[in-house]
């Protein structure tokens, strides 16, 4: 049997997430990069198997962030870098608002964590997986062989490079954007 819980995080509890991610990105500017990556992968890897679904849902957008840093062909720029290695930054503590070790809510609030870095980072997101699918559907291209692989991924990277600019400079000029970060 399956048991559903729905809650609603009012501005007053985003701010206390806010709080908290400001602290964590403060206490990992003390860690490198590569420190950061390696902790959001641990936890995608170590837990997955061992945490609800709910939580488990949300590991993939986790790994979908590390992947953005870490795909080369992808080259995201450094505005946009910055702010997801910022976003995962929390993830490097494991003694965070609940602490992980604790059956089932322990990674309650990574869960929550994740879903509103998603939300804010939802253009990068979406122009990355686009990005993906657009390689894997040219990855067999025939036809011009002056058009190198690298020439047409620049040409789909510089357009979705472009539009994540757009996207967000539009969303945080709305008075709706409540930026996490």
């Amino acid at each position: 049997m399956a048991f559903e819980v729905t809650f609603e995080l009012k501005e007053t509890d985003l701010e206390h997430f806010r709080d908290v991610m400001r602290k964590a990105q403060s206490e990992a500017s003390k860690l490198s990069e590569a420190d950061i990556l390696a902790h959001a992968k641990s936890l995608s890897v170590d837990v997955k198997d061992n945490v609800p679904e709910f939580v488990r849902q949300r590991l993939a957008k986790l790994e979908i962030l590390v992947a953005m840093i870490e795909d080369s062909e992808w080259q995201i720029p450094e505005p946009e870098r910055s702010d997801v290695i910022s976003a995962l930054a929390y993830f490097s503590d494991p003694e965070d608002l609940v602490a992980d070790h604790i059956p089932v809510l322990g990674f309650l609030d990574d869960a929550i964590m994740i879903e509103l870095v998603a939300e804010e980072l939802k253009p990068d997101i979406d122009a990355y997986e686009e990005f993906c699918q657009y390689r894997d559907r040219e990855k067999d291209r025939a036809g011009d062989s002056t058009i190198t692989k690298e020439d047409w991924l620049d040409s789909k990277r510089r357009e979705l490079h472009s539009r994540i600019r757009h996207r967000r400079s539009s969303r945080r000029s709305g008075s709706s954007f409540r930026s996490i970060f």
